[in-house]
């Protein structure tokens, strides 16, 4: 195989290392922070997809209820402003993780993230949110005739719970997508698509302050502890008094033992191309949109952003301590690996290519790799998190229930197992970094180079992580 490594190096000359969906928007002031101590019926810790969901639909259950939003830093700066955004009608990770992990609940799941689609797109009409929403649906495409199998099964999932998905083989995935690497593919073409997801948590900010929320940027929450008026939140200038308190905080509260010995902060790492001239856009088609995923061991997805970029991601890698912002991850070295999956899926933009933005978000991986729920403080503080993938519309499917959980509510999604259960502990440091960085080698390699790497994989998905799906 000729090294490209000079050439990848080449393409990320001139990279900004930070995420294209905020550096594209113009910035915003923040909210002030918390100055004043204060009372809320409902405190949302955390200020990105999830927490502002949840304080969203919080109030629209309830106008009168005082909801307050407290986040460290600025909206969006956590995982929320840094995805693919593509958008998924599975709250539980992919139809085969919910068959993984739920195999009596799949239907009603299904259905449940086929409603929270209905709602999400809804939601976005009512409010009239402007995030170049695309509704193109997602695909799921076979790497070489290896490949193959793992689509023939999506398709089939697909069916089996009601989607709308179509089956490609060879000539009309190439039809879809120019790459001499797509054997084949599933085109779920409804409920699906992309988003920019920097401007929808914008605009979901705006709907929250509309809505009565009072948002406080830039305002950490630093100790909890309950007392008799409620749960007392400390930070830096002033406490806030809660009845109840949500933590929609994902990776970012893995600094907590008790969250963290069941959620990782898993770095995953993205690229965007320069915008394509309409040159290179003849070259690789994609005339219709669709959010993708491969079949790769360690899979890459992509998409193309509104002003025709090419986004490609999908390499992971752990930093000792669920360390949640790397200076190593602003340096061109760990996405090389990338770069060359982008010559290899796209060649024909190879020579002419150079990548305006590279940037790593943190997952909050768990062995269940989709939301679950802890209670603190007698069931007055949940922690709604462990999102690895899909969270743009997962998310709000996960605060509604945390919320309905938080509130004791005795609806059906709080009596399903996903609600009542939780992950499987992860060992501690360091035994969790040594396996962590075995573990991402032999997920770089294995495809190309086999060996030890395929058992060792299999012994890490029959633990409990499925980290290939």
């Amino acid at each position: 195989m000729t090294d490209t490594t000079g050439q990848a190096l080449q393409a990320l000359a001139g990279t900004r290392y930070t995420t294209f969906w905020l550096d594209s928007l113009e910035p915003v002031a923040d909210q002030a922070p918390l100055r004043e101590h204060g009372f809320c019926d409902l405190l949302v810790v955390g200020g990105g997809f999830c927490g502002l969901w949840a304080a969203i639909q919080a109030k629209e259950q309830d106008p009168a209820r005082d909801v307050a939003l407290i986040e460290a830093k600025s909206v969006a700066n956590g995982a929320s402003g840094r995805p693919a955004a593509i958008m998924s009608t599975s709250v539980m990770h992919g139809i085969d993780n919910t068959e993984r992990l739920f195999p009596d609940d799949v239907v009603e799941l299904e259905r449940l993230g086929q409603q929270n689609m209905d709602e999400f797109r809804a939601a976005i009409d009512r409010y009239r949110i402007d995030c170049d929403v695309e509704w193109g649906g997602e695909m799921k495409v076979g790497i070489g005739e290896e490949g193959i199998p793992t689509v023939d099964e999506d398709h089939a999932l697909y069916l089996k719970y009601g989607h709308d998905a179509v089956r490609l083989d060879r000539q009309a995935m190439q039809a879809e997508v120019n790459s001499p690497l797509f054997f084949g593919g599933t085109w779920s073409r409804q409920r699906s698509g992309t988003v920019h997801p920097g401007k929808l948590v914008r605009e979901l900010k705006r709907v929250a302050l509309e809505l009565g929320v009072r948002v406080f940027e830039n305002t950490p929450m630093l100790r909890n502890r309950k007392q008799a008026g409620g749960i007392v939140v400390e930070t830096p200038l002033a406490n806030i008094t809660a009845r109840r308190v949500l933590l929609a905080t994902n990776a970012w509260a893995t600094g907590h033992p008790h969250i963290s010995r069941r959620v990782a902060a898993i770095r995953d790492r993205i690229l965007v191309t320069e915008p394509l001239t309409p040159d290179q856009r003849q070259k690789i088609g994609w005339h219709n949109r669709q959010g993708i995923y491969d079949t790769r061991t360690q899979l890459n997805y992509m998409r193309l952003t509104p002003d025709d970029r090419i986004l490609f991601g999908g390499r992971l890698g752990y930093f000792f301590g669920n360390n949640t912002d790397p200076a190593q991850d602003r340096t061109a070295e760990p996405y090389i690996r990338l770069v060359q999956s982008f010559y290899r899926t796209f060649p024909q933009l190879a020579d002419e290519i150079r990548f305006s933005h590279a940037w790593s978000g943190p997952i909050g991986l768990t062995t269940r790799m989709a939301v679950h729920y802890q209670k603190y403080h007698d069931g007055d503080m949940v922690f709604a998190g462990g999102y690895s993938g899909f969270g743009v519309t997962a998310s709000r499917f996960g605060a509604r229930i945390g919320l309905a959980i938080l509130d004791r509510q005795d609806i059906p999604e709080t009596r399903m197992q996903f609600a009542q259960t939780l992950p499987n502990y992860i060992p501690p440091e360091p035994f969790r970094w040594i396996g962590a960085q075995v573990t991402m080698y032999a997920l770089d390699t294995v495809d190309e180079k086999g060996g030890w790497r395929k058992p060792w994989i299999a012994m890490v998905q029959k633990m409990g992580f499925p980290i290939t799906l």
